[in-house]
């Protein structure tokens, strides 16, 4: 069996080939001329500082407040006794946010509700929100947010009743 250039088939195989040589021994991207030779030229991505660090830890209503984003604090929120750390997020849940009035606060109710009011918020001095009326679609919708905020942000502890610490 000979190689016939008449067929159309052996003409494209023949030209991809040439091709493909040719991008071998002349690719198109050039490589740098010069080697990063310390570790700050040579990676770009890194953040100027590092985040603080955030401890897994137990909160109570009290001591969740003061995380509310005033003053550039930290920023945490619970939902069902999952606390989430959404500084990242200072925009939405900061002073002067959308959501602002969850911020240091259990978000479990008015995220289960679709509801930023503020009558959704149990006081922080009271026990925390059973949540024992929700109807099942409001549950879902809760756990949708809960989803959505494990996936996004970091889960940093967890709630308990004022008195359980």
């Amino acid at each position: 069996m000979a190689f016939d250039l008449g067929t159309p088939v052996n003409t494209a195989l023949l030209l991809y080939i040439l091709y493909s040589i040719q991008r071998i021994i002349y690719p198109s991207s050039s490589v740098p001329k010069t080697v990063p030779n310390e570790f700050k030229n040579g990676y770009t991505w890194m953040p100027k500082a590092h985040p603080p660090t955030l401890l897994y830890q137990t909160y109570t209503p009290k001591t969740l407040s003061p995380f509310n984003g005033q003053e550039g604090k930290r920023i945490l929120l619970a939902i069902k006794g999952v606390v989430y750390d959404v500084t990242a997020g200072r925009n939405f849940y900061g002073p002067n946010g959308m959501y602002a009035n969850f911020a240091g606060r259990d978000a479990s109710r008015g995220m289960a509700k679709q509801s930023f009011d503020e009558e959704m918020l149990t006081p922080i001095d009271q026990p925390l929100d059973k949540l024992d009326d929700l109807t099942s679609e409001e549950i879902e919708n809760m756990k949708g947010w809960m989803e959505h905020f494990s996936s996004k942000y970091i889960v940093c502890g967890k709630l308990v009743e004022n008195d359980a610490v």
